[in-house]
């Protein structure tokens, strides 16, 4: 069969989504995740953009053993000797290098010409193959670029020493059998195209990521730029499991990955929880709808025979059927056994708080599911802030003015205040902000449940502006007002000095 590469860029692409940022404490873990999965390249980040990309590069590189590592740049001499530099430690290093081809990017981004860009191309790549042997040349929106053209930057940077150059569709543009026929129009025209691997680089604007990605594939591309569910800029990336499990089902196709398929929910809810990013319901494969059937003529047939209606078992994408089930009677083996499953591991001392929420928790609720477990999980991250709620106290009705008392904990200092307000969220708020008296704006607030239960934990989402910048906050709870003055708190706790 034929080998395909897994390029995973969820840790640089899919950080890209504003509020899913992850300190490097968390990136290594989703690295270490990626590796598990058993995917061939790791973009662990864009080094120049700021020291924190640095330093997880860095710490990536340290602790990541067999994926290659890689590290984006622009075409710029600078940004590929920090991206060098981040990579000292990687036991398998690449440098992505890259510039826009399209007459969008060369006139209006660049104000230049094609033989300008073109020189800076081979420029780019010839410089970072003085500090590694594999280097990546991107074609930034090569979806809209001439394909006479682009012939001409594929061959260039292949002469010069790139030994993958990728062909992005940046901005979602291309129908699929159009960017089928420009990588089919690139391997009839480069003469040395085989010297280098084709790479695909899909966006979901259209919602056509995944299918641009397969007719790049079955035009000859044997690398693929993915992400754990499909997250990314603007409308996401294509998604790692979505290709993963389309070549499974389809053999015919002949190709193969590297992909250990059963780790692929874990990693999923893994990435979703950490980026505090919930996964839509009827997301291929791993959304929670992927393999439910609610329709009477469904359910008969499924009983009757799984295959007339599911073309992939669940267990294959590592959703396990027979799950133990967690209540307020589970102890610590289930609760960590539930913990592994899902890609976490914790030592004693962090499962102990954690078992102590999971049984506050419980005690609210029948079951615990695993966004359930996976939000127990995160939330000692809240464990070490300056700013924490010490207690909350709503009273609101029908035709009831709602009030809201407040006591917050400031750096170990405990401040009161008592609001009126236009429900019980609002009233919290207000209360909230004559303790925090800074001048803060909501811009965005969102409340979703994890699942469908009364009884439920919801998740909030929030967007606070704060001199003039934009600062994200979440929070979980099983009562909604809770969980709203914890987000709004989460969000302050990123600003507060």
């Amino acid at each position: 069969m034929d080998r395909l590469f897994i390029f995973d860029t969820t840790l640089r692409d899919g950080e890209q989504v504003p509020g899913c940022q992850l300190n490097t404490v968390e990136k290594i873990q989703v690295a270490k995740a990626l590796e598990g999965l058993g995917v061939d390249v790791i973009e662990a980040g864009f080094p120049i953009s700021s020291p924190g990309d640095f330093t997880s590069v860095v710490e990536i590189s340290k602790s990541v053993t067999w994926p290659v590592i890689c590290a984006l740049t622009r075409g710029v001499e600078k940004d590929i000797d920090v991206a060098a530099e981040a990579l000292q430690y990687a036991k398998r290093k690449r440098i992505h290098t890259g510039i826009g081809t399209s007459e969008y990017h060369i006139r209006y981004k660049f104000n230049s010409t094609q033989e300008e860009i073109l020189e800076r191309a081979v420029a780019a790549v010839k410089y970072a193959k003085k500090y590694v042997q594999d280097v990546e040349f991107y074609c930034e929106d090569a979806g809209r670029t001439d394909n006479a053209y682009l012939a001409r930057v594929v061959q260039a940077v292949i002469k010069a020493g790139a030994t993958v150059v990728n062909i992005p569709d940046t901005t979602g543009y291309c129908l699929p059998w159009q960017y089928g026929e420009k990588i089919n129009y690139l391997f009839e025209n480069v003469d040395n195209i085989h010297r280098a691997v084709i790479s695909t680089h899909c966006h979901n604007d259209l919602g056509m990521a995944t299918a641009n990605t397969m007719a790049g594939i079955q035009n000859g591309a044997r690398q693929v730029e993915v992400t754990i569910n499909g997250i990314g800029e603007r409308a996401g990336n294509t998604s790692l499991e979505e290709i993963a499990m389309i070549l499974k089902c389809h053999k015919g196709l002949n190709i193969d990955t590297n992909i250990n398929t059963q780790k692929i929910y874990p990693v999923s809810r893994l990435v979703s929880s950490l980026m505090n990013m919930p996964v839509q319901p009827n997301k291929a494969v791993v959304g929670r709808n992927a393999f439910a059937h609610s329709s009477g003529i469904h359910q008969d047939g499924v009983l009757k025979g799984r295959q007339t209606y599911e073309i992939m078992d669940p267990k294959e994408v590592g959703i396990d059927e027979n799950s133990i089930l967690l209540t307020a009677r589970s102890g610590r083996a289930a609760l960590k056994h539930r913990l592994n499953v899902l890609g976490i591991e914790v030592d004693n001392g962090k499962l102990d708080k954690i078992y102590e929420d999971f049984l506050r928790l419980a005690d609210k609720k029948k079951d615990i599911n695993d966004a359930d477990v996976l939000m127990l999980a995160g939330m000692e991250r809240s464990e070490t802030q300056r700013i924490k709620i010490d207690y909350l106290q709503v009273t609101s009705g029908v035709g009831v003015k709602a009030v809201a008392s407040l006591s917050l904990q400031i750096a170990g200092e405990k401040f009161e205040a008592a609001s009126g307000g236009n429900g019980p969220v609002d009233a919290a708020i207000n209360a909230l902000k004559q303790i925090i008296k800074r001048k803060m704006t909501l811009h965005e607030f969102t409340i979703q449940a994890i699942s469908r239960g009364s009884n439920d934990v919801g998740k909030v989402h929030m967007q606070v502006e704060h001199d003039g910048s934009i600062y994200y906050g979440f929070g979980a709870n099983t009562d909604i007002v809770a969980a709203s003055v914890e987000a709004y708190i989460d969000a302050i706790n990123k600003f507060v000095k």
